[in-house]
């Protein structure tokens, strides 16, 4: 029996209906609201399977989560449900609802659209569901959204290159898919360039988060233009594969590549310096899902329901604070 049965049942027996619902209300819940502690939470993480290097980050911090939270809280149970595509992901939120009677659901979908009726179908037989990173298309689908802040993801590539070559540089970019989050890194980082009208985006170009992709997408690049000062590759996977393009290619009038994402290999080569065209990055560390774990655990042991949104700041990574983003033990 649920903690908010158990309360009612006890009122009832106490007070009779109308005493419970006055205390129900005043409680700020109504009749059908949740705000007592529960006894015990049965949350369901479904996530992408380990296809890349992000990815890999997200199911190891997943993992963390599981097993530092439910040491933690003896009455909490986590299933945690990894995916190599939407319509696996979709078969598996069902038996988490059906089968392993989850009460709460952190989901990253695999894709948006196709997410969407499969979480809107658990929110309506009950489950708390909070999403992370990649929206839905039905907002009212999920009862809150966690992500990492996208906008500076953007912008901040986009005013340290501007700070760094004086406002005057030759760019060439390569963004993820086409995608809202993509979307969103673009238009912040050309808002910025924007305001520096010596500052060139010869190109951009989508390599799908890729380094194989970014690595052909950069060899182009450099074919058709003989002056680069600056590559914005808008993930540390793509910045890999620009890396590689640039040493075949023996090529000296670049002076910098700067990645996203705080892979744990480019942290640490900003903390030795080891690279002179890596001089910095952005924070969007796939830790965001144990944060979203965490949070949502937390907050439904307590019967408490988290804010609508919630956005997990990006920072720039320097040689200065990059051991605050060194997680050597994480895959990515």
């Amino acid at each position: 029996m649920s903690a908010v049965a158990k309360f009612t049942r006890r009122a009832v027996l106490g007070a009779g209906l109308a005493g419970a619902a006055t205390l129900a209300l005043g409680l700020g819940l109504g009749l059908g609201g949740v705000a007592l502690a529960a006894d015990a939470v049965k949350l369901g993480v479904s996530i992408p399977a380990a296809t890349h290097g992000f990815t890999g980050g997200i199911v190891w911090w997943a993992n963390e989560a599981k097993k530092e939270l439910e040491k933690a809280h003896p009455n909490l149970k986590i299933t945690v449900k990894t995916a190599s595509g939407a319509p696996e992901q979709a078969n598996q939120l069902q038996d988490l609802v059906t089968v392993t009677k989850i009460d709460s659901l952190v989901i990253f979908p695999f894709e948006s659209a196709a997410l969407t009726q499969p979480v809107a179908q658990a929110k309506k037989k009950g489950v708390y569901v909070t999403v992370v990173d990649r929206g839905l298309t039905d907002p009212s689908a999920q009862d809150a959204y966690i992500a990492g802040d996208n906008t500076a993801f953007g912008r901040i590539p986009a005013e340290h290159i501007a700070k760094s070559f004086n406002g005057k540089a030759n760019v060439v970019a390569l963004r993820g898919m086409p995608t809202t989050l993509d979307n969103e890194r673009w238009e912040a980082f050309t808002a910025v360039m924007k305001q520096h009208p010596d500052i060139k985006i010869l190109d951009a170009k989508y390599a799908n988060w890729n380094r194989d992709d970014a690595f052909k997408v950069t060899q182009d690049f450099l074919t058709r233009f003989k002056d680069i000062d600056v590559v914005w590759a808008a993930d540390d996977d793509m910045a890999f594969g620009v890396l590689k393009a640039i040493e075949q290619a023996k090529r000296t009038d670049i002076k910098e590549v700067f990645g996203g994402a705080g892979s744990k290999t480019m942290v640490k080569t900003i903390l030795d310096g080891s690279n002179p065209l890596i001089r910095a990055d952005v924070s969007y560390s796939p830790k965001f899902i144990y944060d979203a774990i965490k949070m949502t655990a937390e907050a439904r042991l307590k019967g408490q329901a988290l804010p609508a949104t919630h956005i997990i700041p990006s920072a720039l990574i320097t040689k200065e604070n990059a051991k605050e983003f060194y997680f050597p033990d994480s895959p990515y």
